[in-house]
């Protein structure tokens, strides 16, 4: 599939040919903005990321001096397109391998041979590629890209790479392997897809067992159906052995898919690893012992069931009001906090470490790291003080908050400002001079579940045993 960049229809398709004619030519006209206006984006974040090594490397100066430069210009850049400053610097990372260590594909795209979705499959494909290799892995991919469209040329690529690189599949697998990492990617409707990449050998052996446990639950189904009929035979009430003897619970009905899911999360919440490093003993191990965290914030109204309004798993995305009013009945002890709800009266104490109660009341009013567009849950973070405690500033509530590592070290290392203007609200200045307002997020009930027993949709679920505490 090839393009010239040549997207004009001519006077003669206007005037006697295709009746769609000038409605093409807008859009010819606007796929020309598209890309002039992406090769620029490209051109302008590799800019700003040599720039920010250039200031850093002006004295001399290396390492994290450089790390610290560019966080610093990727929140300035983001501050201006309404982008975390996570995602534009790695947008900034991007353009700039793009642009230093892929030269000709960069010039195929300027040229229009290529596409943008190319360029960026070269460029994640070819990050396993040696430095030696490079130039011809490129050269060859170019010509791979521009006989297919950029969804296509994957498995081909991988397969240059593979027959360029110098080593062997078993020596790149030990590297690839050293690599091995589990992501969350957070959807709509409360659900969030879990990424591993692990072995490919562990992960098919992790999919059979989940299928053959799958495959138990579906043959116990069975079981108890037939056994069901048999007493329905004999004159017993087939309710009585289709369930536990005194419950209700509805007849199981999930399919393979959802019972894997369901059998993941029962293994992963509930279960004790085999690398356990204490597992052997006449003991369950420490690792088993774990139980998963999850910072949730509702409102008092969802929780007490006025309303069906989706609550927030901090630093996740929303979940939907019966899953939050279930954690919550599973929360062992609740911690009220009386606060005046004008002038949200402060608390402060003399020495430098903050009182278990003022970091729950933090926690409540921050729910995330308040650097701004900062997701990062709030019992993933640190509590800062704003004014430094060694420079004179109080442990006092108006003068601490919450910041991710990324953006505590940001705040100390680099010309990034910030000030709190009173009721929590923190004003971030940028080196250029641009002023950042961080507000308190909504008020809402803030609690954190130690769970070993994931949600499931059950007869019954969203009620809580007992009910939401009194408040």
């Amino acid at each position: 599939m090839t393009s010239n960049g040549d997207h004009g229809l001519g006077g003669e398709g206007a005037s006697g040919g295709s009746p769609h004619a000038d409605a093409f030519s807008v859009f010819a006209e606007a796929l020309d903005l598209a890309h002039a206006s992406d090769v620029a984006r490209v051109r302008a974040l590799a800019e700003l990321g040599w720039s920010a090594l250039r200031e850093a490397r002006r004295d001399g100066v290396r390492g994290m001096a450089s790390d610290m430069e560019l966080r610093s210009v990727a929140a300035e850049a983001a501050g201006m397109a309404r982008l975390t400053d996570r995602r534009l610097q790695g947008e900034i990372d991007h353009a700039m391998a793009v642009i230093d260590d892929y030269p000709a594909v960069f010039d195929a795209w300027v040229q229009r041979r290529i596409e943008r979705g190319h360029v960026d499959v070269v460029v994640r494909v070819g990050a396993g590629v040696p430095d030696e290799v490079r130039d011809s892995f490129a050269e060859a991919a170019i010509a791979v890209c521009e006989r297919d469209v950029p969804s296509r040329v994957r498995a081909a690529l991988d397969a240059l790479a593979a027959q360029l690189h110098p080593q062997t599949f078993t020596e790149r697998h030990k590297t690839a392997a050293a690599e091995r990492c589990v992501r969350v990617f957070h959807g709509s409707d409360g659900m969030s897809n879990l990424v591993a990449n692990i072995p490919t050998v562990i992960a098919a052996g992790m999919l059979d067992r989940l299928t053959q446990m799958g495959q138990s639950v579906k043959d116990a189904r069975v079981e108890g159906a037939d056994g069901a009929e048999a007493a329905g035979a004999v004159g017993v009430h087939a309710d009585a052995v289709a369930s536990p003897a005194g419950t209700d619970a509805a007849p199981d009905v999930r399919t393979m898919d959802q019972l894997r899911a369901d059998i993941l999360g029962d293994l992963v919440l509930g279960g004790a690893p085999v690398v356990d490093p204490t597992y052997g003993t006449d003991r369950a191990g420490g690792l088993g012992a774990i139980r998963a965290r999850v910072q949730v914030a509702v409102t008092a109204e969802t929780l007490m069931g006025r309303d069906d309004n989706p609550a927030e798993a901090v630093g996740a995305a929303l979940i939907d009001a019966d899953t939050a009013r279930q954690l919550a009945g599973q929360v062992s002890e609740w911690d009220r906090l009386f606060i005046d709800p004008v002038t949200r009266t402060p608390v402060e104490i003399d020495t430098y470490r903050p009182t278990a109660s003022m970091k729950k009341l933090l926690m409540a009013r921050d729910q995330h790291c308040r650097f701004p567009g900062c997701q990062r849950a709030a019992i993933r973070c640190e509590i800062d003080h704003t004014i430094d405690h060694a420079l004179g500033g109080h442990t006092h509530i108006f003068n601490l908050a919450h910041l991710c590592q990324r953006h505590h070290s940001m705040k100390q290392f680099t010309k990034w400002e910030v000030r709190q203007v009173g009721g929590g609200i923190l004003e971030w200045t940028s080196p250029l001079g641009r002023v950042y307002r961080e507000d308190v997020p909504i008020p809402s009930v803030c609690f954190t579940i130690d769970t070993a027993d994931p949600p499931r949709s059950r007869a019954g679920a969203g009620k809580p045993p007992g009910g939401p505490p009194p408040f």
